[in-house]
């Protein structure tokens, strides 16, 4: 019953978020900041399933691939009810972005209403495994900047909760996206998160209006060196992987 609560929740504060302010965010920056999300309990009780390996998949350590360093697991299905409330209702709120992007862009792909149509789709096409996932960073860890795409069906947006409190839990850590314009230098940006927030931006380009017509911007996302601490995140991919 906890977790039915939990989930419920959860899902109406995202609904009750001001989402023509965040979808504006998406078109004018490529990410949006999701305050509130999730409540600290919940928070605490997320990043306390780190430890309990029956709950995922795979686990990474980032140094042995170049990643950065620190680790992150992969959730198996099924997913914990209130990741895969939080992953459909997130999905159902920018999927309208995702369209109008590719819209904008000349792409063909068209994303459907419903979550369980698309992981279908991601599914049919031998993309099954899981994508949502918790990050563990301790001192001196952190993420180098990348694109999480997984396979060939990649839904252009996806979300990061920071289950951790800043200033408390640790310092430094910080969300980093960067965009490569063209013919210019890169553009970073911090995003500044308190505990429960969510970061939603686009996984690897974005539509962008110049003066020939709309380009592609391409994205990459990354997390600065902690200083001190530890801290987790639950990152939300929306697409499934092979």
């Amino acid at each position: 019953m906890e977790n039915i609560v939990s989930a419920q929740a959860a899902v109406q504060r995202v609904n009750a978020l001001n989402w023509q302010r965040i979808s504006q965010d998406l078109d004018d920056q490529g990410n949006a900041i999701l305050e509130r999300v999730l409540c600290p309990d919940e928070c605490q009780i997320l990043a306390g399933l780190y430890p309990d390996d029956r709950l995922f998949r795979s686990r990474v350590v980032m140094a042995r691939h170049g990643f950065g360093r620190g680790e992150y697991k992969y959730f198996s299905y099924p997913l914990p009810d209130i990741i895969s409330e939080l992953r459909t209702v997130f999905y159902s709120q920018v999927a309208p972005v995702a369209n109008r992007w590719n819209t904008a862009l000349g792409v063909e792909v068209r994303f459907p209403e419903k979550h369980a149509d698309f992981l279908q789709r991601c599914h049919d096409a031998g993309q099954r495994l899981p994508t949502p996932l918790l990050l563990e960073y301790g001192e001196g860890d952190y993420n180098c900047l990348h694109q999480d795409l997984y396979g060939e069906h990649v839904f252009p947006i996806q979300v990061t909760i920071l289950l951790s409190e800043p200033g408390k839990d640790f310092t430094g850590g910080e969300f980093v996206l960067a965009e490569q314009r063209p013919r210019m230098q890169s553009r970073p940006e911090v995003v500044a998160l308190h505990q429960g927030d969510a970061v939603a931006f686009a996984v690897r380009y974005r539509p962008v209006q110049g003066k020939r017509g709309v380009h592609r911007v391409n994205l990459r996302h990354g997390v600065s060196r902690l200083r001190w601490g530890h801290r987790h995140t639950l990152g939300i991919i929306l697409h499934d992987a092979k």
